[in-house]
């Protein structure tokens, strides 16, 4: 674990902590409200290898989902960070969108020790269980799924990381944090806050630290990430020397490429999976 991240997060023992989540969630989130099933993406699993696992973490096992080709591979990993409302099937089919690209992908339940997200019906609850979570168990769970993942199809030469909002800001702390990451994705992730004693650091704070470069996706109408941070991150990569690259799609807020959602746009989500896999491809991973 990166030391500097380490070293001001409180001791919180989650080593000892009982997971609270046992399964994942079946099924869109309620917590996110009506699902818009016109535009929700189902991506079938024929010709993978798709479903639940056991990762062994700190204290006990989590559950995630992995998706890729159907065969002993290895193929080349990508470690997919959930949205604040945890791993559904709006997550589950992006494994599956990676797989059928060729990639393993795996996305674990980040806040099991902290909440069944399963139970939680609504966007505050969902944000309570989040603001619970220390960076520094988050590192250690992708750190552990990971390992479990290039014992298990995986290619440990040819690991990238994304992630969507919640996600989108863990994506930046990895590729920090763990120097075998190749690149990273991050969709609208926060890049500036306040120090907490669970989230000691954001982007901004350890962009000198970058060990793999980042691609940003953001929209210009993000009511919750403002430009000006964009332009602040950059400005830090830029200063330490470090490599990334920002796409902003105009008129477009957060959360687009969650197609469940009413903040969907068909265009920008599309092209940014297609950045996505670009940046992989051209910077080791795939």
């Amino acid at each position: 674990m990166n030391a500097d991240l380490l070293s001001l997060v409180p001791k919180v023992d989650f080593n000892r902590r009982g997971f609270m989540a046992t399964s994942l969630i079946t099924g869109f989130t309620v917590a996110a409200g009506p699902v818009m099933g016109q535009t929700a993406i189902t991506t079938d699993a024929s010709g993978l290898t798709a479903g639940e696992v056991d990762i062994p973490v700190a204290g006990g096992t989590m559950k995630a989902y992995r998706a890729q080709p159907a065969g002993a591979g290895p193929f080349p990993t990508v470690l997919v960070v959930q949205e604040i409302f945890g791993v559904h099937e709006y997550i589950k089919d992006t494994c599956r969108r990676f797989a059928k690209q060729g990639f393993q992908a795996i996305a674990g339940d980040l806040y099991a020790r902290q909440g069944d997200m399963s139970k939680v019906t609504d966007v505050q609850a969902a944000i309570a269980v989040a603001g619970k979570v220390p960076d520094a168990q988050v590192m250690a769970d992708l750190d552990a799924t990971a390992a479990w993942a290039a014992k298990n199809g995986g290619n440990p030469s040819k690991l990238g990381i994304t992630g969507f909002c919640w996600g989108g800001r863990i994506t930046w702390l990895y590729a920090a944090h763990n120097p075998n990451v190749k690149a990273g994705v991050a969709w609208y992730g926060r890049l500036i806050g306040n120090a907490s004693e669970l989230t000691p650091k954001h982007p901004v704070d350890i962009a000198k630290d970058m060990k793999a470069p980042v691609l940003g996706l953001y929209g210009s109408a993000d009511q919750g990430i403002p430009l000006d941070t964009v332009e602040q991150m950059k400005k830090a990569l830029a200063a330490a020397g470090k490599k990334a690259e920002f796409h902003v799609y105009e008129g477009a807020p957060h959360a687009f490429h969650a197609d469940y959602r009413p903040s969907y746009r068909k265009e920008a989500a599309e092209d940014g999976f297609k950045r996505a896999l670009a940046w992989f491809k051209a910077n080791g991973v795939g």
